[in-house]
């Protein structure tokens, strides 16, 4: 395969306590390799206090999976990106347990060859 499987996913209506919390964002991330069988090469993880939300980025063996959060706006965007055929994860359930998110808007792409 040339290319992979690319998820943007987008959640509202988040607590915005959960959006600060950097071992909450961790611990999605963490359960999105956990579950979707991913393997961790290195991590990036940044928050930026007081109000103001987190930013992650973990390199994957597959490529790469990122979050950025913005608490003052009850929202959170995530990126994963794989190259290699892996079982997805149920991003709404998620989103709605650990972020508390109201709504999830989850798009699936194609990316190079991949069809």
């Amino acid at each position: 395969m040339h290319g992979g499987i690319e998820w943007l996913i987008d959640g509202s209506g988040c607590a915005p306590e959960r959006l600060r919390d950097r071992a909450n964002v961790v611990a999605l991330l963490d359960r999105i390799v956990r579950e979707m069988h991913l393997h961790v090469v290195s991590t990036s993880v940044h928050a930026f206090g007081g109000h103001a939300g987190v930013t992650a980025l973990y390199l994957l063996a597959e490529s790469h999976l990122t979050i950025h959060t913005f608490p003052e706006a009850g929202t959170a965007t995530l990126n994963a990106y794989c190259c290699s055929q892996h079982p997805t994860t149920d991003w709404r359930a998620m989103l709605v347990e650990l972020l508390g998110a109201t709504a999830v808007d989850v798009r699936e792409l194609r990316r190079g060859g991949a069809r």
